[in-house]
């Protein structure tokens, strides 16, 4: 058990929420602490008692937990998905890739097998709605697109 204080769970679950929708942009720390409503070293020091990494650390595994359903779902290049996932250098994405995964995006991205979802798909019907996100509870929503030959029946 953490020694944060109960009252301040929700403000650092707000955060981490605002982190999980936004993951994709530019983050830092001053903009997660607003959002817990706290100083930022008094954020940094609670977030990490509470979800053992820092929020930083956080943001960055996202990432590449989406990074990798990305690589595993789509046909886009390793270069559209580091763009998609909040990296505006490739050699920063490769090796924090390669530091959590273990094996370069591109490595990963050759043993996946299966379907992947066409990148001009993902892009023409919004990213969110052709990648599933886990909800809470662990549910996982998809969000059905109407083609034009189902809108007219």
């Amino acid at each position: 058990m953490s020694d944060v204080p109960v009252e301040l769970l929700p403000h650092l679950r707000r955060a981490r929420d605002v982190a999980d929708r936004n993951y994709a942009e530019p983050l830092d720390l001053a903009a997660l602490a607003a959002a817990a409503g706290v100083s930022k070293y008094h954020f940094l020091r609670c977030f990490a008692a509470e979800y053992g990494e820092t929020p930083m650390q956080y943001v960055t595994r996202r990432r590449i937990e989406r990074a990798s359903d990305l690589l595993r779902a789509t046909n886009l290049t390793v270069t559209e998905v580091c763009g998609l996932v909040g990296y505006s250098s490739l050699g920063s994405f490769s090796q924090r890739f390669t530091e959590l995964v273990g094996m370069t995006p591109s490595e990963y991205q050759r043993t996946q097998e299966g379907l992947r979802i066409p990148g001009c798909f993902v892009f023409m019907l919004g990213l969110k709605s052709a990648i599933p996100e886990k909800q809470a509870g662990g549910a996982v929503e998809y969000r059905r697109t109407e083609s034009p030959a189902e809108e007219e029946s």
